[in-house]
């Protein structure tokens, strides 16, 4: 129970790495707020958290939308008392197509959801981890962005997740004289839902064609790596066990990323 009497913040905590991550989270001992954008969904993680003997509250917040993410994280600190761990993990693939064929409604949406949404959830958790006088930040970028260039027609997806690990080497220095770490994990191919929100248009115009060896992630032969896996590098950063490590960026992906 590394994390008995913490409270942590988990967005995108209906599904995927964020729903893995509260999970094991609360498993250790965090009360988690389970942030998601639709309802059932982030109740029936927090059900599960509770039937299993942890705590945790369902929370309904549009990350782009200060107005309900400032509702969301102030009814997260009034029913558990404060803030510990953020895990700032909503996100969309958005749409990938050639950078004339990207519409700017499409560019501003992956901006708003993930830059922005990450952007808010800092900015208003920060407050309550300075008067807690510490606490951790984990930010999930992607191998997209950071490391590797070749997601035909990912411009604006990728452009997001290199300004968030900017951010996280920002803010390190910036919120260390708080106590407060930050850091990113960089996902290479995890088996998630994330498809479900990935529109791909006319991407053979921006490909450039490469040949890979058999298998593009050598660690395990090509399989993608779980949610649960990622989930084990939350629990370390959120943990004291990172405790002299922040603003440093960790991919979590099978060497995925130096092949490609």
């Amino acid at each position: 129970m590394e994390l008995s009497g913490k409270v942590a913040l988990v967005t995108g905590g209906a599904s995927g790495i964020g729903k893995a991550s509260s999970l094991l989270l609360a498993a250790e001992g965090a009360s988690v707020g389970v942030l998601g954008h639709t309802a059932a969904e982030a109740e029936e993680v927090a059900a599960h958290i509770r039937d299993s003997g942890g705590t945790a509250i369902p929370l309904i917040a549009d990350v782009s939308d200060e107005a309900s993410m400032s509702n969301a994280v102030d009814q997260l600190v009034h029913s558990f008392g404060s803030l510990d761990v953020v895990l700032a993990n909503a996100g969309i693939n958005g749409v990938w197509a050639p950078i004339d064929d990207l519409k700017p409604d499409e560019w501003d949406k992956t901006i708003a959801v993930n830059l922005r949404g990450t952007y808010l959830t800092i900015h208003l958790a920060v407050p309550y981890l300075k008067a807690k006088g510490g606490g951790s930040i984990i930010v999930t970028s992607s191998i997209n962005g950071t490391r590797t260039f070749t997601t035909a027609g990912a411009t604006a997806y990728s452009a997001t997740k290199a300004a968030q690990v900017a951010m996280v080497q920002q803010l390190a220095l910036e919120l260390g004289k708080h106590h407060i770490r930050i850091n990113a994990i960089c996902p290479g191919a995890i088996e998630t839902r994330i498809s479900d929100n990935t529109f791909k248009r006319n991407q053979a115009e921006a490909d450039v064609p490469a040949v890979y060896p058999e298998g593009e992630i050598p660690l395990t032969s090509g399989k993608s790596g779980t949610a649960e896996e990622v989930a084990e590098a939350v629990l370390f950063l959120a943990s004291d066990r990172s405790r002299h490590i922040t603003g440093t960026p960790i991919w979590i992906d099978g060497g995925q990323s130096l092949l490609r």
